[in-house]
């Protein structure tokens, strides 16, 4: 049964905590533990009361218990706005990882105080006890450390740390070196999200993901890439990597007679850049690969600075027989009129609004307005974060075509992304009231 507390007071506090910490190591010391800090907290409580903020951290407290109700985890407060969770098992830093995203886009869906209506984002530290025998005491200080360092980092608010390392207060300074070593020594890898025709389940392309192998910490996810990049000045040096490994990804797909369309992020730097035509006719030249399969992803921040630049850049790289798109369509920005000047071939709906589909009629209507949106502009659209067969259906009755998400699969390396390619993808039959859920998703996984 998944506990729901009446008020913060039932919550084991920091001092209980510990003690029943130290009694679950005792048991079987395998344990992981996230630190989960609510960020700018402060804010509610002073802008609006310290009952609706206790309010607040309550629905918070009843939203983790029951994202994590089936993996047996045990929650306790730490102090005002940080909660404490201890998960049976020893996890990766890539499980833990996985965690921390999946509460993250769980919070995106708004929680109801009152009259009001906030949405929680969170810093994390993540650990993972690896040794036979350890003090509750050591378990938690090294996990203190990792939400330390989840807080000062630019991008990525999750941060996991071994019991073995010791904590490494300059880590972006490595990153930065790591990242001129990755670039030389070919640690940087692109995984592959596939995106399916919803009435078919065909895979009709792919978006191209930045992963890096780093050699002591595995995979590493684009947050402490692009701060690495970023501070060292290399944005663009590393965006024309991403973009050549995706026209070698596609030179391999279409030697073995794959015909797809890749998908790559374009960063503002590049956008900026006179010379990013030049380099796609070029890549094309030395790949053999037909333009038309190609298609540049930017976000909406970029669009909608509007510049000459911009639209100048965008007009000449659809010259060349390159698709764009704009990702995290609606995410953030109020202002559409960038779309009045701007010819695209595809919108990206934002997946804030399809993972909460069935909830909330607000978000449907946000799809379908998209929908209404890309019509009269003459561009397709595909739906992100389609993580269960529900939220297909509506996908499919509201008119969407195309779309990825986890249901299909999660990016995966090109080897992996080649065997999907040819799996049979049609489940039961194209039909929508035909679609079996278990096999749906077996298929993808």
């Amino acid at each position: 049964m998944i506990p729901v507390h009446d008020s913060l007071r039932t919550l084991p506090n920091r001092h209980v905590f510990l003690k029943q910490i130290d009694e679950m190591l005792k048991r079987h010391p395998h344990h992981s533990m996230l630190l989960i800090d609510v960020v700018r907290f402060s804010d509610v409580s002073s802008s609006f009361g310290y009952e609706l903020g206790d309010e607040l951290l309550l629905n918070i407290a009843n939203r983790i218990n029951y994202i994590f109700a089936g993996h047996d985890a045990h929650l306790g407060r730490i102090s005002g706005d940080i909660f404490g969770l201890v998960i049976p098992g020893k996890f990766s830093q890539i499980q833990l990882q996985r965690f921390y995203i999946h509460l993250i886009e769980h919070f995106k869906t708004p929680i109801a105080v009152g009259d009001h209506s906030f949405i929680a984002d969170f810093n994390v530290g993540g650990v993972s006890n690896e040794e036979s025998e350890i003090a509750a005491s050591q378990f938690f200080t090294r996990v203190e450390a990792a939400l330390k360092q989840a807080k000062q980092n630019r991008y990525d608010n999750f941060c996991y740390m071994s019991l073995i390392d010791k904590p490494d207060n300059s880590r972006s300074i490595t990153l930065k070196a790591d990242l001129k070593r990755a670039l030389a020594q070919d640690e940087l890898e692109i995984y592959f999200q596939p995106k399916v025709n919803l009435r078919t389940l065909q895979i009709t392309g792919a978006e191209c993901l930045l992963r890096w192998n780093h050699p002591l910490d595995g995979i590493l996810f684009p947050g402490a890439l692009i701060e690495a990049a970023e501070s060292y000045n290399m944005m663009n040096e590393m965006g024309y990597w991403v973009l050549e490994a995706a026209f070698k990804g596609a030179k391999h797909l279409y030697d073995l007679n794959i015909h797809l369309k890749l998908s790559v992020n374009m960063s503002p730097t590049q956008l900026y850049d006179p010379n990013f035509v030049d380099h796609l006719a070029e890549f094309a030249r030395i790949y053999n690969v037909d333009l038309r399969r190609i298609e540049i992803e930017l976000t909406e921040d970029v669009a909608l600075s509007n510049s000459f630049v911009v639209t100048s850049q965008l007009s000449q790289i659809r010259a060349l027989g390159v698709s764009v798109a704009i990702d995290d369509f609606g995410k953030g920005y109020s202002n559409l009129a960038y779309m009045r000047n701007i010819e695209l071939d595809t919108i990206k709906i934002d997946k804030t609004f399809v993972m909460e589909l069935a909830e909330s009629p607000i978000n449907r209507a946000v799809i379908e307005a998209s929908k209404l949106i890309a019509k009269a502009a003459k561009c397709e659209v595909v739906a992100e974060g389609i993580e269960n067969i529900h939220q297909l259906h509506i996908l499919r009755e509201i008119g969407i075509m195309e779309g990825q998400g986890f249901l299909f699969s999660r990016a995966v390396p090109l080897k992996d992304f080649i065997v999907l390619t040819q799996q049979d993808f049609m489940v039961g039959n194209s039909h929508v009231r035909s679609i079996d859920t278990d096999k749906s998703v077996s298929h993808f996984n």
